[in-house]
């Protein structure tokens, strides 16, 4: 275990060293111990003023919530005890206008949140399991992604030593599309980058043709629990390529020297979801957990009818 690690995680973004990474001084936690050593523990990232106080997390971090000490106890006695520690923590987080995190999908019980005013939400991921044979997950690719990534291995070969300026300059261009702003700075991804290459917790890809242009951009993070695929941008002019999905397939490659578990971050929207879905994964929920005081409800009406009068501004002058 390297310093900053703890063993009380079930993911890499419940890490301080990772938390030091996305939030630097603005993240905290609440523990239970028993015996002289943590057997709960719930981190959490500050935002906002005293006025409007959330507990949340880093756009950077996929998942957070708590994490409890397995128990060898006869499942009944074990779920006790759980319901107990879980409702511990959430007693002893600090006052806040707001609470907002997803659950990894390896803490599926959140009835305690529940019975203290929190409102859960299903969200789905999708996820590989048993990462020990390419021949096997390559059969389980659907078969135009197949086509994709041999059409794209004859245009650009997969580097790993461009940068993170490099990175993102092409996610930014994928944002750009989207007319949304990019939500991380250089600086951001510099500081993560560095924490992971000490640690060697992930790898950044770049597919590159040979005049030199980046087609796509995938970095994935590691540990032992799991690879996640972080974040991943291409040049719009050159998506024709294949190279996303050829990046996707070496990240999914790389990941298996180091875990047995891939999680592509699924998400809600329909194209990606069908698109991660090509790549064999399973369909694996996980729990979004919020509670909502009125000033934070007010403050981001008043954001979302901000944003829907700029949308309606810009419709205007085109």
């Amino acid at each position: 275990m390297t310093p900053g690690e703890t063993p009380c995680a079930n993911a890499i973004f419940q890490q301080p060293w990772w938390l030091d990474a996305v939030a630097p001084g603005r993240w905290g936690e609440v523990t239970c111990e028993h015996g002289g050593r943590i057997v709960a523990r719930l981190p959490y990232v500050v935002r906002g003023g005293r006025g409007v106080r959330m507990l949340t997390q880093s756009s950077l971090t996929h998942t957070l919530g708590p994490w409890v000490e397995p128990s060898s106890a006869k499942p009944s006695r074990a779920l006790a005890r759980e319901h107990e520690l879980l409702a511990e923590l959430e007693a002893a987080l600090p006052p806040a206008q707001a609470f907002l995190q997803q659950f990894s999908p390896l803490m599926l019980n959140a009835l305690p949140f529940h019975w203290a005013g929190y409102r859960l939400e299903v969200r789905y991921t999708s996820r590989l399991h048993d990462l020990s044979s390419s021949d096997a997950l390559w059969e389980g690719l659907r078969d135009n992604v197949r086509r994709e990534i041999r059409k794209a291995r004859k245009r650009v070969e997969v580097v790993d030593d461009l940068g993170v300026g490099q990175f993102h300059d092409v996610l930014s261009m994928t944002y750009a599309r989207q007319q949304i702003p990019t939500p991380h700075s250089l600086a951001e991804l510099e500081r993560l980058e560095d924490a992971c290459a000490r640690r060697g917790a992930g790898v950044m890809l770049f597919a590159r043709d040979d005049a030199g242009q980046v087609h796509a951009v995938a970095w994935t993070v590691w540990d032992q629990h799991g690879a996640y695929y972080l974040l991943a941008g291409a040049d719009p002019r050159l998506r024709a390529s294949g190279a996303s999905s050829l990046l996707m397939w070496e990240a999914i490659t790389r990941s298996s020297a180091v875990t047995d578990v891939f999680d592509f971050h699924g998400s809600m929207l329909q194209p990606v979801e069908r698109f991660f879905r090509a790549f064999g994964g399973r369909q694996t929920p996980y729990l979004s957990v919020t509670r909502i005081g009125p000033a934070v409800r007010l403050a981001m009406a008043a954001r979302s009818g901000g944003r829907q009068l700029g949308a309606r501004w810009r419709l205007r002058r085109r």
